[in-house]
């Protein structure tokens, strides 16, 4: 199985744990998500592909599977999410390069 297939089958129960075992820190970062993920000056669709592109700058790999879920979900192509990434690519260098191995294996994984 694929890292990223496992993921999406486990993440589920563990968001359901974390959510019990730190109710405030869920529910704080959750207030900040929900005020900042909604369509604004720019549209909630730019605002994933931006996110996951910071993510694979940054290297979270739990991030990664997130946020390409979150950009097919808010209709971006997988071409608009390699192109989104190529930019990650060129602010983090070869550590972001290896990380679009992860996007692309995501991408697969939702039949992408």
């Amino acid at each position: 199985m694929s890292r990223s297939k496992e993921f999406y089958e486990t993440i589920g129960q563990k968001m359901e744990k974390m959510k019990k075992d730190a109710p405030n820190m869920v529910a704080g970062f959750g207030g900040l998500f929900s005020k900042v993920m909604v369509d604004g000056a720019i549209s909630l669709r730019e605002k994933e592909l931006i996110a996951l592109s910071i993510a694979v700058a940054v290297n979270c790999h739990p991030c990664i599977m997130a946020h390409v879920k979150k950009c097919l979900e808010t209709g971006s192509s997988k071409e608009q999410i390699l192109d989104a990434v190529s930019v990650a690519v060129v602010m983090g260098g070869g550590p972001a390069y290896m990380h679009v191995l992860e996007v692309m294996d995501a991408l697969e994984a939702l039949g992408k």
